[in-house]
């Protein structure tokens, strides 16, 4: 693993999920000069459509078209993802080699039990991945991650505060439609909710998110913590 420095580490249980919830976020930050990681952890080889060497190579190119410097699997099994100190001590061993200011995660609530258990392993292995005393293979100085935040990827949530895509929402879309094999119905796949309009529908809960704060398209997180505002709030 070569250590290089992230402003930005987002995490998702499978490739594709952080595309789906701040795709748009993650352009604009990487346009800012931001360096941004993602970690799958999985390589969702239970998926009802394509296989894992096919979603590598479509993963690898959403991070080009986003701009990502790191993308990287811990090979968890798919709907695997459950509360186990080894899982917990990777991704904790991954946080410490990145030291990101700010890890992104999936939403706890989701249809999708991998999405709230991506969640809950990441939120553990921020916090584990800061005590001087908590082991990881690797990099053994603690990290604090600043802040964590929690993207949404199937569900339609009240946000705590959104991030104005509107000038990126063109490459989150193209990093979505690199997932041919999830997003793109043909003779051979299965029948899923993602190959029914799911692109179309990721769009329009962005211009939802958007037309809620008066711009065009918009990305919604939660989080745990209040938000401090480091500006006057109104101006001269």
């Amino acid at each position: 693993m070569e250590n290089k420095k992230l402003h930005v580490l987002a995490f998702g249980a499978h490739a594709d999920d952080v595309e789906i919830g701040m795709g748009g976020t993650i352009a604009k930050l990487a346009s800012e000069g931001k360096r941004i990681g993602i970690c799958d952890l999985t390589d969702a080889d239970l998926s009802s459509n394509g296989n894992v060497t096919l979603r590598k190579e479509e993963a690898a190119q959403a991070a080009e078209i986003l701009n990502v410097e790191v993308r990287t699997s811990l090979g968890f099994p798919d709907r695997g993802l459950f509360q186990k100190e080894q899982y917990i001590r990777e991704i904790a061993a991954l946080i410490r080699a990145y030291k990101p200011q700010l890890v992104f995660a999936p939403y706890f609530e989701d249809r999708h039990p991998d999405h709230g258990n991506c969640a809950r392993l990441v939120e553990e292995a921020v916090f584990s991945a800061g005590i001087k005393k908590f082991q990881t293979d690797g990099e053994n100085m603690p990290h604090r991650v600043e802040r964590v935040y929690f993207y949404m990827i199937n569900g339609f949530h009240n946000p705590e505060f959104t991030i104005d895509i509107s000038a990126f929402i063109d490459k989150k879309l193209s990093a979505l439609r690199a997932y041919k094999s999830q997003f793109e119905k043909t003779d051979d796949s299965v029948d899923t909710p993602l190959v029914n309009g799911y692109i179309e529908t990721v769009e329009a809960r962005e211009r939802m998110f958007g037309k809620l704060v008066g711009v065009t398209y918009a990305e919604g997180f939660k989080t745990k913590v209040p938000i401090l505002m480091n500006r006057d709030l109104i101006g001269e």
